[in-house]
């Protein structure tokens, strides 16, 4: 017989990026994109920021995380994974949900680059202005 194996899951938005999350049961493997977390986010804010959610709930060392990442840079990317991570512990355990919330960490950053305007330098940025 087949072991069943028990996985949540947990998708994460932020600027550009998308992440999918995956918590198994384990050891507190933590994979990015088929690399070791220390590797993928070598900046350890990152890495701070996105075990967020495992310490606040004290799960770290108890689950393991597969994470794919796409688009964006490294903070878009951790933004995302963060989000996805605690979407994950919240499908685990719903009674989590006032802890990760008081922390801010089931509401989507919705801000993104704003697009460039015609007849401006930027979104906002007007040209420089001769008087001659």
């Amino acid at each position: 017989m087949a072991r069943e194996s028990v996985q949540y899951y947990g998708t994460g938005r932020r600027k550009t990026s998308a992440a999918r999350v995956f918590l198994r049961p384990g050891t507190g493997r933590f994979l990015v994109n088929q690399r070791v977390i220390e590797n993928y986010f070598p900046r350890e804010s990152h890495r701070i920021d996105l075990l967020r959610p495992l310490n606040l709930t004290e799960l770290d060392g108890k689950y393991d995380v597969i994470v794919t990442v796409k688009g964006g840079g490294q903070t878009g990317q951790c933004g995302a994974v963060r989000l996805g991570l605690a979407r994950a512990v919240l499908e685990l355990n719903p009674s989590f949900r006032e802890v990760l919330k008081r922390n801010g960490l089931l509401t989507r950053d919705a801000r993104k680059v704003e697009r460039k305007k015609y007849g401006r330098a930027g979104a906002r940025r007007s040209f420089q202005f001769s008087k001659r």
